[in-house]
């Protein structure tokens, strides 16, 4: 079989390059149907009115409804990219944790706080927040990726197994 018609055992994904233009066209619509059905569930949230709603349950429906939207979308139509959104999702993550690290501290942002103690308390902490990026740290890069990794999830849940002959 020739290189450029080799085909990755592991995903299905071609290789060779005849199809890469529509696999990258597809990976970057599974990428914003992650993004379109988290924001659908954040705007539900902002319904019930996102004070009332635990940061832990925004989390968890972060990555279960896009979960459920990777299966669907999959089930609908097969795709091996989609189980690989899960890589913009770490990408969206380390960008804006990036962004948090170049920002100066100061009092009412993150006063004396080291690297990992920004990054904590911006992304991860339920119980305290880092100042920075107006508190909106887990809006603009925990739950995006949380929930581009849940679309991957979903999808690979989705995936039917080839038929053996």
């Amino acid at each position: 079989m020739p290189a450029a018609h080799a085909q990755s055992a592991v995903e299905g994904v071609d290789t060779g390059g005849n199809r890469v233009l529509p696999q990258a066209m597809w990976f970057v619509l599974h990428t914003l149907f992650s993004l379109l059905a988290w924001g659908a569930m954040m705007a539900i949230i902002s319904a019930f009115h996102p004070d009332s709603v635990a940061p832990i349950v925004t989390l968890w429906l972060s990555l279960g409804v896009p979960l459920g939207a990777g299966f669907i979308a999959v089930r609908i139509r097969q795709s091996d990219v989609a189980t690989l959104v899960w890589l913009a999702g770490l990408v969206w993550f380390m960008i804006v944790g990036l962004w948090i690290l170049d920002m100066p501290t100061g009092p009412g942002a993150c006063y004396h706080c080291g690297a990992s103690e920004k990054l904590w308390f911006t992304f991860f902490s339920l119980h305290q927040d880092s100042g920075m990026i107006d508190g909106q740290g887990r809006f603009l890069g925990t739950w995006p990726a949380t929930a581009m990794i849940g679309y991957a999830i979903g999808a690979r849940m989705g995936t039917r197994s080839p038929k053996k002959a």
